[in-house]
């Protein structure tokens, strides 16, 4: 087994070297956080579920059998935290089905945002994931900044692949709706 390879700090651990848990750690907190933070939206909330998960993650060690990546099991185990500690905040959920998607020019959107720098993009694609909710930022994440599988997406999000498709479709199609508001009011301004 290669020594960047999750698997071998894994059978370390269960062999005894607790301290090789720390790579897991450093390797998967960036993501991690991101996941809790797209789900939950508050910065200390976010923190302390990704340290809950991490915690419950070692404790449940023994019972990751390796079916999956590890980064996708810690990933589902974040995604049921933050999905429980939404419920028991009640905390008020847009609907993925709401329809923005009704005159969406996706060609024109995609031609805008090339024409902006590096950073533009960048500005803008983070600002209209603010305006999504956390289902979508998640899977929008997930699929195009972590470069997961839709496979991947389904394990972590407990959703059907064909349903993580017919959401991933609609987050983008949400997406490019909310960039060609943000690019439509941006060249009223500079015009």
């Amino acid at each position: 087994m290669k020594p960047n390879n999750d698997n071998y700090y894994i059978q370390k651990i269960k062999n005894g070297d607790v301290g090789a848990y720390a790579y897991l750690v450093d390797r998967h907190k960036k993501m991690a956080f991101n996941i809790a933070m797209q789900l939950i939206g508050n910065r200390e909330d976010a923190e302390e579920l990704t340290q809950d998960a991490f915690l419950k993650a070692y404790q449940a060690l023994d019972s990751y059998k390796g079916e999956s990546k590890f980064s996708t099991w810690l990933y589902r185990i974040i995604y049921n935290a933050a999905i429980s500690k939404m419920r028991k905040k009640k905390l008020d959920q847009v609907s993925i089905d709401d329809d923005y998607n009704a005159s969406v020019n996706v060609k024109t959107t995609q031609s805008a945002l090339q024409s902006l720098t590096n950073e533009e993009q960048r500005f803008y694609i983070n600002k209209a994931l603010e305006k999504m909710n956390g289902d979508e930022k998640l899977i929008v994440s997930l699929f195009y900044l972590n470069e997961n599988s839709v496979d991947e997406v389904s394990e972590v999000t407990g959703l059907s692949v064909a349903n993580v498709k017919v959401k991933l479709h609609r987050s983008r199609k949400k997406l490019y709706s909310i960039l060609e508001q943000f690019l439509q009011k941006e060249l009223k301004t500079i015009l």
